[in-house]
């Protein structure tokens, strides 16, 4: 597992009994033995409002970073990606979206597949120009049929 990787698991379980989690950037640093730009690296990426999560800091002496989960309902949840998405998405950017919503149990092993499915380069391997705009397409189709 990456330095990244098990930041990032030490964080979430800090939500197991709240909605919201405080840390000290140095402190968490040095218990992982990394610089402390690792960790704004991880809350940077891995916690972002995309990700269901409101990151407040407050930097000086005794900063802190105060990690919160938002708290919407499912259909809340798809209709804000859904608007965040743009006219294009990879695969990958499908891919980090489906297995969020795995994490966040808004959708169920079965249709996490069917949206990986109906999104893969594979599937469209003949589209060479547009591939992203009509995976984006589908995609936001496949969500507004969620909600």
């Amino acid at each position: 597992m990456r330095i990244s990787d098990i930041i990032e698991d030490f964080i979430k379980s800090m939500f197991q009994d709240d909605d919201e989690a405080v840390i000290q950037r140095n402190d968490l640093a040095e218990q992982f033995n990394c610089v402390p730009s690792q960790i704004n690296y991880v809350i940077s990426t891995r916690f972002t409002p995309i990700q269901g999560y409101y990151v407040e800091s407050q930097r000086g002496g005794g900063g802190y970073i105060k990690i919160q989960k938002i708290n919407l309902s499912k259909s809340d949840y798809l209709m804000h990606i859904i608007t965040s998405i743009g006219n294009k998405i990879s695969a990958k950017e499908v891919d980090i979206f489906v297995n969020n919503f795995l994490d966040y149990d808004v959708i169920d092993e079965r249709i996490a597949k069917l949206l990986k499915s109906a999104t893969n380069d594979k599937v469209l391997s003949s589209i060479k120009n547009e591939k992203d705009e009509l995976r984006a397409k589908i995609f936001k189709n496949m969500l507004i049929n969620l909600v």
